[in-house]
C-alpha cells in the first residue's frame, strides 16, 4: 500500500474507520476444556493458591516478578485482597478443570479502551500449571476474550528482558517481538530493561487457528501429551 501523504507532504497512518472506544473486560468467567479463568476472590482462592505457589520451593518462579516470594499466609492475603479490588491489573484466577482448585493467576493491565489496547501480565503460574496443556488453554481464553468479544486491536506481552522463559513464552503462543525499553522501570531493588510483544488483530485469525488445533482432544495421547507442537506463526 502506498504511503498517505498530508497536504503539508508529512507521511501519516492509514484512518481507522468506524472505530469507537471497546469495553473494558467484565468481571465474567471464562469456560475452557482444561482451564477456567475466572474473577479472583481472596475467600474462593487463597487457599488453593498458597499451596499451589508452596510447590516451588526454590522461590525462582517469583524472580521476574515485582511481588513474592510469599514465605508468610498474612503477606500473600494481603496482596490477594488488594488484587481482588483492583480495577487495573483486573486479576483472574486460574483454575484447572481436572482438580477444580486455583493453580495460578493472570491479569489484564494498562487497559485502553479508547484505542483498543490491553497488555496481559502479572502471569504467577506454580509448578502444577508449568507447561501444561491447562496454562496454554487459559492464555488462549484470554487472548480470545480480547480479540473475539471485546474487539481489541493490540494485545501486549512486557517482561523482563533478562527473562528468557518468560520471552520464549511470548513467542511461543504467538506474540511478536516490538523491541526492548532500556531502564523502562526498578522493581525489586533492580533496574528492568522491558521486552515488549504483541499480537495484533490482523494477526488473531491465524494465531487463533493455531491454538484450536493444538488444544482438540485428538492433539493429545492417552497420558497427555501433545502430539504436535503449538504452531501460532505462518510457516516462513
Amino acid at each position: 500500500m502506498a504511503q498517505r501523504i498530508n497536504e503539508h507532504g508529512q507521511p501519516i497512518g492509514a484512518d481507522v474507520e468506524g472505530w469507537v472506544a471497546r469495553p473494558r473486560p467484565p468481571l465474567t468467567a471464562l469456560t475452557g476444556t482444561y482451564a477456567d479463568v475466572v474473577p479472583l476472590r481472596a475467600a474462593d482462592h487463597g487457599d488453593a493458591l498458597f499451596a499451589a505457589f508452596k510447590t516451588d520451593k526454590s522461590g525462582a518462579m517469583w524472580t521476574y516478578m515485582p511481588n513474592g516470594p510469599f514465605a508468610r499466609r498474612a503477606d500473600f492475603d494481603a496482596f490477594l485482597d488488594g488484587a481482588e479490588t483492583s480495577p487495573d491489573p483486573l486479576y483472574y484466577a486460574i483454575i484447572n478443570t481436572s482438580t477444580g482448585r486455583a493453580e495460578g493467576f493472570a491479569s489484564y493491565l494498562r487497559i485502553k479502551p479508547a484505542v483498543g489496547v490491553i497488555e496481559v501480565g502479572f502471569i504467577a503460574l506454580s509448578p502444577l500449571l508449568q507447561k501444561t496443556r491447562v496454562a496454554t488453554e487459559a492464555m488462549f481464553l484470554m487472548m480470545s476474550h480480547v480479540f473475539d468479544d471485546l474487539g481489541y486491536r493490540r494485545y501486549e506481552w512486557k517482561c523482563d528482558n533478562l527473562s528468557g522463559r518468560s520471552k520464549a513464552a511470548a513467542r511461543r503462543l504467538g506474540f511478536t517481538y516490538d523491541g526492548m525499553f532500556a531502564q523502562a522501570t526498578i522493581y525489586k531493588g533492580r533496574n528492568r530493561d522491558t521486552a515488549w510483544f504483541s499480537i495484533l488483530d490482523r494477526d488473531w485469525p491465524h494465531v487463533k487457528a493455531g491454538f484450536q488445533a493444538w488444544l482438540a482432544p485428538e492433539n493429545f495421547d492417552a497420558s497427555g501429551m501433545q502430539r504436535t507442537a503449538l504452531v501460532t506463526r505462518p510457516a516462513s
